[in-house]
């Protein structure tokens, strides 16, 4: 092939893109003055934790102890057991006591969820 049989494709292709109209920017829409937008996400109990309902607290004091003793501390309300890197159901529920063990089996943290 010769340089024409190049040439003459090559300025067919040019000639065509600078036919074209350029690309459109969209433009992102403006949210008038005084009106708040609306939240993306709903607050699905994961996101914001509430205060301490289920009195995890008054529990603090058992950090420390082997996770054998929390059956015998009398607690009338539900509450979970989490295994060092156990799995943990995702089901929230603010009146819940959850005590977190550690790999040593003892208790590393207490909260509700």
């Amino acid at each position: 092939m010769t340089k024409t049989q190049f040439a003459a494709p090559l300025i067919a292709v040019l000639a065509l893109s600078a036919c074209m109209a350029p690309p459109q920017i969209e433009e992102a829409p403006v949210q008038p003055p005084g009106i708040e937008p609306l939240p993306t996400a709903y607050d699905d109990g994961l996101t914001e934790r509430k205060p301490d309902l289920c009195k995890a607290s008054s529990y603090a004091g058992q950090i420390g102890q082997p996770g054998g003793v929390i059956p015998t501390l009398g607690i009338e309300r539900s509450y979970r057991v989490v295994e060092y890197r156990g799995i943990e159901p995702q089901e929230y529920d603010p009146n819940r006591i959850v005590f977190r063990l550690d790999e040593m089996g003892n208790i590393s943290a207490v909260d509700c969820g």
